[in-house]
């Protein structure tokens, strides 16, 4: 029997569905990229954007459309707002949380399902098994508990039960050498515009001995890239003040073994936020070779007024500390952000401070957002004032922005060259990918398929506004 999963969202997303691949192979079952050739059928669902939860009705619908033809199996779990939870029990036959993934193999097995560790004692193919009616189903075994919208006595606020549970699953790494480490779930810090704590609950911390076992171990398996993963990563021991690291000395362990490890590799962190960066995180990254010289800092807007309504709890003035201590301590540090465009009550002269924050701060990256109203979150009593149209224009108007330094930035690497952990094929022919310290796209010519996942040196000989191209100078770069 196979298994087909979408994964929708965020890098926290991909990691969560790496570890329901592992529980899933381990009951027997084959992953297929195939849908239609699946028994059983799950979503990593996002909340966060309205547009990844059009998908997964438009998933569930199609999906409902084939159990009149074959026995089929569906869950959806990952970052899921209650509202969306409620409407989905009448559509999936198991809803659940991710911290609930360790008892997903008991809640197949509750559906009458003989899974395929067990078919070897069996006569009976898939096809002779009874379909399960949805009248029969034991909708209590996989339901979440009812959780009120924020405004009531019930809101979300505790932290997600058993995502200690959920953590100490091996996940299936969907890569060679790239990885993502999950330290951190939650989110305290209730950004109006944000589902987040209503979708994963209060922060908390996964036991940092927890972290670097798993670091190691993929270090020693030859990984390359690895991403430590949170809603709030810089938050990281807060919740456990006295018993656990902080984020800046739980980095300073990673950076001593890196230093120690006789391997290169890089590590990343994403996301934090700009109320909890402090400079030793930042002197930390500065002094220990592995810790890749590239800070995501989300900024969301850059006029105080809008990051006021937005619950952001820092100031430009904050925010602008934080990236000159950046420049400061790790000049040759890459800069991406996060951005919403369109928030409720955006005026253009706003959109206006956004832009020259744009311009300040010089981006490498801005994932700019248009703003779309989440159930749960504050902002989602307030109008949606400003049109689709215009926050397309907006998002365009930032994207030209965000293009013109990027290109500036690209420019002053032609000549350069450059470590690079090849990633795969290239869209051109002939050509392999690959991305810098800084995450910066190369392209090089090349049809050596034994490059991918090593590192290697690239002269940078051409540049566009969010890619490079160079020529291959020396392979499998060492320590």
């Amino acid at each position: 029997m196979k298994y087909h999963i979408v994964q929708l969202g965020c890098q926290m997303n991909i990691s969560d569905g790496e570890r329901v691949q592992d529980v899933l192979e381990k009951m027997g079952f084959e992953p297929t990229d195939q849908e239609d050739e699946a028994n059983l059928l799950g979503v990593i669902a996002c909340s966060v954007r309205q547009k990844a939860i059009d998908k997964v009705y438009t998933q569930i619908r199609k999906w409902n459309k084939w159990k009149n033809k074959k026995n089929l199996l569906t869950f959806v779990t990952g970052c899921v707002l209650p509202a969306d939870r409620e409407k989905f029990l009448k559509q999936f036959d198991m809803v659940f949380p991710m911290s609930d993934l360790p008892a997903l193999p008991d809640m197949i097995r509750q559906y009458g399902v003989v899974t395929p560790a067990g078919v070897q004692t069996l006569d009976a193919g898939w096809n002779d098994w009874e379909k399960p009616k949805t009248e029969s189903r034991n909708e209590a075994a996989f339901r979440m508990d009812k959780a009120e919208l924020p405004g009531t006595q019930k809101s979300i606020l505790s932290p997600e039960k058993g995502i200690e549970d959920f953590w100490h699953i091996t996940p299936k790494y969907a890569s060679g050498y790239e990885a993502f480490i999950p330290i951190q779930n939650g989110c305290n810090k209730f950004c109006s515009f944000c589902a987040v704590p209503y979708t994963r609950g209060r922060e908390v911390s996964r036991p940092s001995g927890e972290i670097l076992r798993e670091l190691k171990d993929l270090v020693e398996k030859g990984y390359k890239s690895i991403t430590l993963l949170g809603q709030n990563v810089n938050s990281y021991g807060l919740d456990k003040k006295g018993e656990e690291l902080s984020f800046a000395q739980l980095l300073k362990e990673i950076g001593k073994y890196g230093d120690s490890a006789g391997k290169k590799f890089w590590v990343y962190f994403t996301s934090p936020h700009p109320r909890d960066m402090t400079d030793d995180v930042i002197e930390v990254i500065a002094e220990h070779q592995c810790l890749a010289k590239q800070i995501h800092l989300p900024i969301q807007s850059g006029d105080e007024e809008v990051l006021i309504r937005m619950n952001r709890k820092h100031t430009m003035a904050k925010y602008r500390r934080i990236v000159d201590t950046i420049r400061r301590l790790i000049p040759e540090a890459t800069l991406f952000t996060d951005i919403i465009v369109g928030f409720t009550g955006e005026t253009e002269e706003q959109l206006e401070n956004t832009r020259k924050a744009m311009e300040e701060f010089k981006y490498n990256m801005a994932y700019i957002a248009q703003y779309s109203v989440r159930p749960g979150a504050a902002s989602s009593r307030w109008e949606d004032d400003v049109p689709k149209a215009e926050k397309k224009r907006r998002y365009h108007l930032l994207t030209d922005e965000l293009m013109k330094h990027s290109l500036e930035y690209n420019k002053s690497l032609i000549g350069k060259t450059m470590d690079v952990v090849v990633r795969g094929k290239d869209r051109k022919e002939g050509y392999l990918s690959a991305l810098t310290e800084g995450k910066i796209i190369v392209r090089f010519a090349s049809d050596d398929a034994s490059l991918i996942g090593e590192f290697a040196k690239v002269k940078i000989e051409s540049v566009a506004p969010f890619s490079t191209e160079g020529v291959l100078v020396s392979q499998k770069v060492v320590a």
